[in-house]
Order: structure tokens, then C-alpha cells, then sequence
């Protein structure tokens, strides 16, 4: 039975995310995937759909939300893949019981404010022209290990570079979780 992955979208959702298709072509004969729009899950609206509109509207109440939407619809143990936004939500879900195997979290604004990390595998992936990416302080305080990608900025999970790297980094840890788990079962 394949593994359950949760993909939860940037700030944009599938508005402007003609780009998470390719992570769904990549990944979905490997997967099985439930998609959510973050904008979607914390009821974010604005009548005029800036970047400074919905970051307000998901700093004011859209984020909280999100979380508490995920915590219902989310029961079993799954991988989650996130982008910006996305990961912000996923990792203080898990902080409030989400359960979850691993977290891989592409630019993912808003985790330098965290001071506790969730239960299980995370994965941090950064451009190094993000402004919105922790200070490496930040890593050894928390207890995670980032990944610094160079030439890259906030968005780069669009990127097909980026697209490439990210899936084939999360079907390797599936499956070296997976032989590990077959392993073991032998033994």
C-alpha cells in the first residue's frame, strides 16, 4: 500500500499554483496524495487578492484557522510536503497533535518565530536569497537541520530544478523508511 502524503499549497493556493501539478505528476505513482489549499483551509478572503492582503489575511486569523481545519480532516499518520504558508501550518499542527511521520518544508515563512520543533523526520529547505529563511542560530536552537540552496529565492519551489530535487528527496526517504520497516518486520 502506497504511503499517504499531504501536500498543503503556499499563500496562493491553487490560484497561482500551476507549478504543484508537477509535484503531483512526480508523485503520485508513489503516493497516495491529498492536496489542500491553504487558502481554503483557513477561509482566507480578500477582495483584492495582493500578496500584502492575503499575508494579512493569514497573520490575522487565516493561519489559526488552517490549523484548527487540518487538525479535524487529518486523523492518521501521513508525510506532509509544504510549501511557505503550508509549512508554517503543518508544523504547528503537529505541535498541537497532527499526527505526522515527516514534515518537508520548502521555504516555509514563518518557522524562525517557532522555539519548539514537532515529533518525527523534518526537513528544511531554503533559497539562500529568502528573507523570509531562519538565521542558522535558529537551527541549532531548535534542534533541526535546514538545507541552504544557492541562487535560489522564496518562490524557488516553483522552480523545476527544485521541483526535481524535492520529489526525489522524498521518495528516497520513503523508501529507505519503508526497507527499514521490511527489515525489521523480517527479522
Amino acid at each position: 500500500m502506497a504511503e499517504r502524503l499531504v501536500i498543503l499549497s503556499d499563500m496562493w493556493g491553487a490560484k497561482k499554483g500551476l507549478w504543484i501539478t508537477s509535484y503531483l505528476g512526480y508523485l503520485q505513482q508513489h503516493f497516495n496524495i491529498t492536496f489542500y489549499d491553504c487558502q481554503q483551509l483557513g477561509n482566507v478572503e480578500v477582495k483584492v487578492n495582493s500578496e500584502e492582503n492575503v499575508h494579512q489575511a493569514f497573520v490575522n486569523g487565516g493561519i489559526e484557522t488552517a490549523i484548527a481545519h487540518l487538525l479535524k480532516k487529518e486523523k492518521e499518520p501521513a508525510h506532509y510536503l509544504c510549501f511557505s504558508v503550508g509549512g508554517a501550518i503543518a508544523w504547528k499542527a503537529a505541535l498541537s497533535g497532527l499526527p505526522m511521520k515527516s514534515l518537508y518544508a520548502v521555504s516555509s515563512t514563518r518557522v524562525r518565530s517557532e522555539v519548539q520543533k514537532p515529533e518525527g523526520s523534518i526537513r528544511l529547505l531554503f533559497g539562500d536569497g529568502d528573507v523570509y529563511r531562519p538565521k542558522a542560530s535558529w537551527y541549532k536552537e531548535v534542534g533541526v537541520e535546514g538545507e541552504l540552496v544557492n541562487g535560489f529565492s522564496h518562490d524557488m519551489y516553483t522552480d523545476e530544478k527544485i521541483i526535481k530535487k524535492v520529489c526525489l528527496d522524498l521518495l528516497n526517504t520513503v523508501t529507505q523508511n519503508t526497507g527499514k520497516t521490511n527489515k525489521q518486520k523480517a527479522m
